[in-house]
């Protein structure tokens, strides 16, 4: 038996040292990116003809889209499959998707030479197109999402409307439009559900499908026909670690209720899914022979190592232990190297494993490009920081139980 903690806003001061210290990231990112839009991608990036992109899109957009898994990978778990005792990691988890799907437009409007043009995909379809598949997977998502996320702030304002002054002549229109929300969105919310699902497994492998046209620029290591179910295997396998890791920051910083028994019990499926991308993974290995490319000690082959064995193997290890499923650092440790492992795993796949043929010189990138996604991931946190701070996402520590008991 398990009783849900009701999410709460948290209450704790909100512009704490961390908080200005993301200030600090967000206000140089905002400076580079303001210097990109006035002198061009050529200001700010060390990218070029034989470069055409660089971690804004291995980091900020391939990455970002395969961390935010955690957001379909609960609501399955929780909704599709009915196991309501995970209910409470279903909202944060929401939440850091639905900020992690708002930044990679923002990402790509960054790192498109026509930023103006972002809109094409929507209005000038290509069918044959897999980068059109995932840009309005991607598109749909990200709206799905956000109908996801209105009853949380219906939960927040309902019945508490209060405009001032002569605004407050539209507090009744307000409320009437929130009762007509809840309404009508309980009634069909499942259906939200399973399109979040269903889409972001489109979106997820079609990121590997992206690269299948460039057989003879991607190392041997990583350019396999299963690309695609690797891409999506992996995104599933890092769902249930992020929760973990996000869990765990916010814990450490918030009042939150202790759900380290629930984060064991995630840890568990964790250690399944891992298993499974790492068969997958190193059954086509052995099938197509590229374990011959493992000791050549080169980039390429250093770098698979590494995320074949800090970011799959060691993880997958330790998650098999009882010891280290119970304890609140060895999760932490745990999803700390699987998530490692994803990260390293899309940009050896879009920048380590990819060598154009006429290049002349490596790809790093430049101080304007690292400055920009730490901005970037510095809004997430802070956004994610106001949010559970203003709305009822997280269950503080003491919060009252509600009624509902999960067997």
């Amino acid at each position: 038996m398990h009783s849900h903690a009701k999410p709460l806003p948290v209450r704790a001061p909100f512009w704490t040292p961390g908080v200005l210290v993301l200030t600090a990231f967000m206000v140089a990112g905002a400076a580079f990116i303001l210097a990109r839009f006035v002198g061009g991608l050529e200001a700010v990036t060390n990218l070029d003809q034989t470069h055409p992109w660089g971690i804004w899109i291995g980091i900020d957009v391939a990455t970002g889209v395969a961390l935010a898994a955690g957001g379909f990978t609960t609501a399955a778990l929780a909704h599709v499959f009915g196991r309501r005792f995970y209910e409470p990691v279903v909202r944060p988890a929401l939440l850091t998707a639905m900020l992690g799907y708002t930044l990679v437009p923002i990402a790509l409007l960054i790192d498109i030479g026509r930023s103006w043009a972002i809109w094409h995909p929507i209005i000038y379809w290509q069918g044959n197109s897999v980068l059109f598949e995932v840009a309005m997977c991607v598109v749909i998502y990200t709206h799905v999402l956000y109908l996801e996320f209105i009853p949380i702030v219906m939960e927040r304002f309902k019945g508490r409307i209060n405009l001032p002054g002569p605004l407050g002549a539209l507090n009744g229109v307000a409320e009437s439009l929130l009762g007509l929300a809840d309404r009508t969105l309980s009634k069909i919310m499942w259906i939200f559900v399973l399109a979040g699902v269903v889409l972001s497994c489109m979106h997820q492998s079609g990121l590997g499908s992206l690269m299948l046209i460039a057989p003879s620029k991607i190392h041997p290591l990583w350019y396999t026909p299963i690309l695609p179910l690797l891409f999506l295997t992996s995104a599933i396998a890092v769902g249930f670690p992020m929760v973990i890791f996000e869990y765990t920051l916010a814990s450490s910083s918030l009042p939150l209720k202790d759900e380290t028994d629930l984060m064991a019990s995630l840890s568990r499926y964790t250690a399944v899914l891992l298993g499974i991308y790492l068969a997958l993974k190193l059954g086509d290995m052995v099938v197509r022979g590229t374990y011959a490319h493992l000791l050549e000690g080169t980039a390429q082959s250093n770098a698979f190592l590494v995320e074949l064995l800090l970011g799959g193997i060691v993880p997958w290890l330790m998650l098999l232990s009882p010891r280290v499923r119970r304890s609140r650092r060895g999760l932490f440790a745990a999803a700390c190297f699987i998530i490692g492992g994803v990260v390293l795993n899309r940009l050896n796949v879009f920048l380590v494993g990819y060598r154009a043929p006429h290049a002349q010189t490596s790809y790093f990138p430049s101080v304007g490009e690292i400055a920009v996604t730490a901005g970037l991931i510095a809004a997430l946190m802070f956004l994610y920081r106001l949010l559970v701070t203003y709305l009822p996402i997280l269950s503080p520590h003491g919060a009252e139980a509600s009624r509902e008991v999960i067997s």
